[in-house]
């Protein structure tokens, strides 16, 4: 998860994604911190919110990936990324998991004006030659002008990375 007002409706994510039968464990940037409900999603999935690199010798307390789902994925997020930046969890997580042939969907929420800046698009179309899906486009989420992401928090397509997920691994819903 990254810092966007769309993370406080993260918890939507995790009930689509554990309707289709996923385990889910939420890995936060710094940012995305200011808008989670820590409390609810540890209860909702059963694992803590990691947001930082673990000590050394410490256990992983987190189940081994098999696939990511990264929404909403700021600009800050996706252009670090498709830079191999790995300063956060979150991002050293999904570097690690590009690396290992992970599925992963991402879903880009920003502003009309940060999208516009050269790298972002640069790296969206970096990331998806390298295999993630990156769901993004006016047909997915029309960009706002900035400083009205939270009149538009309602209309992020939270199903539109679990079902994208789910066609890459060909799973079926868990009735």
């Amino acid at each position: 998860m990254c810092g966007s007002p769309v993370t406080q409706d993260a918890s939507k994510l995790v009930s689509l994604a554990q309707a289709k039968g996923w385990e889910v464990c939420v890995v936060a940037t710094p940012d995305a911190l200011k808008w989670l409900d820590i409390p609810r999603l540890v209860a909702q999935t059963g694992h803590p919110v990691r947001h930082r690199y673990k000590y050394p010798g410490d256990p992983d307390i987190l189940p081994q990936a098999e696939a990511m789902i990264v929404a909403p994925a700021t600009v800050n997020t996706i252009n670090k990324w498709a830079a191999g930046i790995a300063d956060t969890l979150a991002l050293g997580l999904l570097v690690e998991g590009l690396g290992m042939g992970l599925p992963i969907v991402a879903v880009p929420f920003t502003n009309a004006a940060m999208a516009r800046h050269p790298a972002f698009g640069e790296s969206v179309e970096k990331l998806r030659s390298w295999g993630v899906t990156v769901l993004y486009g006016p047909d997915v989420l029309p960009l706002h002008p900035p400083g009205t992401g939270e009149r538009i928090v309602d209309t992020f397509p939270w199903h539109l990375p679990v079902d994208a997920l789910d066609r890459q691994t060909a799973r079926e819903d868990v009735e």
